[in-house]
C-alpha cells in the first residue's frame, strides 16, 4: 500500500554474478540502445547474464580463431617474432584489430 494505491510487489529473478568481459559489455550496451524490448525480456526472464556470457564466449573464440587464420595467411610466425619483434607486434595488432571488427559486425551488432 502506497498512499491510496495498491502497488504490486514485483521482483526480478536472481541472476548469477559473473564477470562480464569486453564483448559482453558491448552487447549489453547495444541491446540497451537499439533493442530495448529484447533487453528487458531477457532481464525479466532472468536469462540476460546467460545470454551475455554466451556472447562473450562465442566472440572470444571467434576472435582467436580468426586471428590464428589471418596470422597463418600473412606469415606472422614465431620466427618473425624472434627476428623482428617490433614488426611482429605491429602486424599482430593490425590483425587483432581486423579480427575484432569482424567479431563486432557478426556477433555483437547482429
Amino acid at each position: 500500500m502506497q498512499g491510496d494505491y495498491l502497488l504490486p510487489n514485483l521482483t526480478l529473478p536472481e541472476q548469477p554474478r559473473v564477470q562480464l568481459g569486453h564483448y559482453a559489455q558491448m552487447r549489453k550496451n547495444y541491446l540497451l540502445q537499439k533493442h530495448k524490448i529484447l533487453y528487458y525480456n531477457l532481464l525479466t526472464k532472468g536469462t540476460l547474464t546467460e545470454h551475455l556470457s554466451e556472447i562473450e564466449q562465442t566472440a572470444t573464440e571467434m576472435e582467436n580463431r580468426i586471428l590464428r587464420q589471418m596470422a597463418a595467411k600473412e606469415g606472422v610466425t614465431e620466427k618473425l617474432k624472434a627476428d623482428d619483434p617490433m614488426k611482429w607486434t605491429r602486424l599482430m595488432n593490425n590483425l587483432r584489430h581486423s579480427a575484432q571488427e569482424i567479431v563486432k559486425a557478426e556477433v555483437i551488432y547482429a
